[in-house]
């Protein structure tokens, strides 16, 4: 695993984050040292994807990165068919993904999109998963794609979200942040890294609260809502249509 120094130097203008094949290439490190409890979420919802799949429909992973969360659901299916398709914007974290594919089996399974989520009509799916890329999506357009994830679910299909997420308390919130501050430190991030990176994502990454989440998702139909993992302010949620 490449170690991640994106922002290990200092750097005059920081610019934007953007998923470009620098951060392809550590994204494994950049993940298991920025996003508690990672690996857990990831497994969780594998089992959970294998679950609720229904023979004949599909799984949506929307910003797929470069294939996690698809290893592991291919996995958990073990010999079992189903078909997958994995959707992200940047080429580098798509070319990653595909060179994990080693075997025509999973080639067939699994159907990768390079392209912008919103812009992707969802048809025909059991489960929708959507890992930590909502939160990169602009605020006014987050409405119009949970929409499309439930007109394009059957009935009893599965919304997966895990999202950073605000706290609408000031105090907590920043009591959330100086823990996840603290989470870096212990993983080996300096005080530069730390600001730069945060730094680089003001205005790329916006979070919301929960219930901003919950609200959306209950008011486009959605019947049950549930945060089945939370971490300060890293929250993994569900919703069944």
């Amino acid at each position: 695993m490449k170690k991640d120094k994106v922002f290990a130097r200092k750097q005059t203008t920081i610019t934007p984050f953007r998923f470009n094949r620098e951060v392809a290439d550590v994204f494994d490190d950049m993940l298991v040292r920025s996003v508690p409890f990672y690996g857990e979420s990831l497994k969780q919802q594998a089992r959970m994807t294998r679950r609720f799949y229904r023979p004949g429909t599909r799984i949506y992973d929307l910003g797929c990165s470069h294939g996690n969360m698809g290893v592991l659901v291919r996995d958990a299916f073990e010999e079992v068919p189903f078909c997958m398709i994995g959707v992200d914007s940047s080429l580098p974290m798509i070319e990653k993904y595909q060179k994990r594919m080693i075997s025509p089996g999973e080639r067939s399974s699994i159907h990768l999109v390079c392209g912008r989520m919103e812009d992707v009509r969802l048809e025909n799916a059991s489960v929708v998963i959507i890992n930590l890329t909502l939160q990169f999506l602009s605020p006014g357009k987050r409405d119009g794609l949970v929409r499309s994830v439930y007109e394009g679910l059957s009935p009893g299909g599965i919304l997966l979200l895990t999202e950073k997420t605000l706290h609408p308390d000031p105090g907590i919130s920043e009591l959330e942040l100086d823990f996840y501050c603290q989470f870096k430190r212990e993983n080996g991030y300096s005080e530069l890294e730390i600001s730069q990176k945060r730094e680089a994502l003001d205005k790329v990454l916006i979070p919301e609260p929960v219930k901003t989440h919950e609200n959306r998702i209950l008011s486009t139909g959605f019947s049950r809502f549930s945060v089945w993992l939370k971490w300060f302010n890293f929250t993994s949620m569900l919703a069944i249509k």
